[in-house]
């Protein structure tokens, strides 16, 4: 697997990729919390907080992850090489794994560089320092899951077609549905509005942004992701038989 990793890792720096992921997550969050005016500039908020980032970042990332996966296996298809892939002496979990893996990663590089932000607002508050760590750490980890989530809904539906295109466009839709779309449905029939919303990322990603670790939220993302994992092996099995 750690080789299944390797490869990911190369080739998504081998081109432009990789710089162009971390480079426009980068820009663009930075346009919008330091220089655009409008609700999500930090500097106009009045609070020493992340909060703008956060409600920023899953929106961003609804469109970069699925643009990070969708050659992961429609390229192999495509190329023909998944035939060989798949008769390496590596299990097809194994393999799924890696490919996930490696997109998480590049995708984790990408939000590093934000750490940056914890420093400035730190030091821009008054009095210096006066900045909610719980809320902030909490919010990092929700982000974490948010990301395997969508990686993992990136990885299912490059297996759904040679496309990287259509890959794209499913894997955005799906992520749009599980982040924003049981939310919205929630509004719409108040009597199960709970209930309804507890079954979107949306929800458990601003849980866990309070900076509480509820385990429910952690087991409702791993969740998530192991299904949309095991849909990707199901369908690379039916490929191989």
């Amino acid at each position: 697997m750690k080789s299944i990793v390797l490869r990911e890792i190369k080739s998504f720096f081998g081109s432009p990729i990789g710089y162009l992921v971390i480079a426009i997550f980068l820009i663009i969050n930075g346009l919008f919390l330091w220089v655009f005016e409008g609700d999500y500039n930090i500097l106009n908020t009045g609070f020493a907080d992340l909060t703008p980032f956060f409600t920023l970042a899953p929106w961003i990332l609804i469109f970069l992850i699925p643009a990070v996966t969708m050659r992961s296996f429609s390229d192999e298809k495509k190329q023909g090489t998944l035939e060989l892939l798949l008769t390496k002496p590596l299990s097809i979990w194994q393999i799924v794994n890696g490919k996930f893996l490696g997109a998480l990663l590049l995708i984790v590089m990408a939000i590093i560089p934000t750490f940056i932000y914890v420093a400035v607002i730190s030091n821009l508050g008054m009095p210096e320092g006066n900045i909610d760590m719980g809320s902030t750490v909490g919010s990092y980890f929700g982000l974490l899951f948010l990301i395997a989530a969508y990686s993992a809904i990136g990885i299912f539906t490059s297996t759904l077609s040679d496309n990287q295109i259509v890959a794209f466009i499913v894997a955005v839709f799906l992520c749009f549905i599980f982040f924003f779309g049981f939310e919205g449905l929630a509004s719409v029939v108040p009597n199960l509005s709970s209930i309804i919303a507890s079954l979107g990322m949306q929800d458990h990603f601003k849980s866990m942004s309070r900076g509480v670790l509820d385990t429910r939220d952690v087991v409702y993302f791993t969740s998530v992701t192991v299904i949309f994992l095991s849909f990707t092996v199901y369908n690379l099995k039916s490929f191989k038989s």
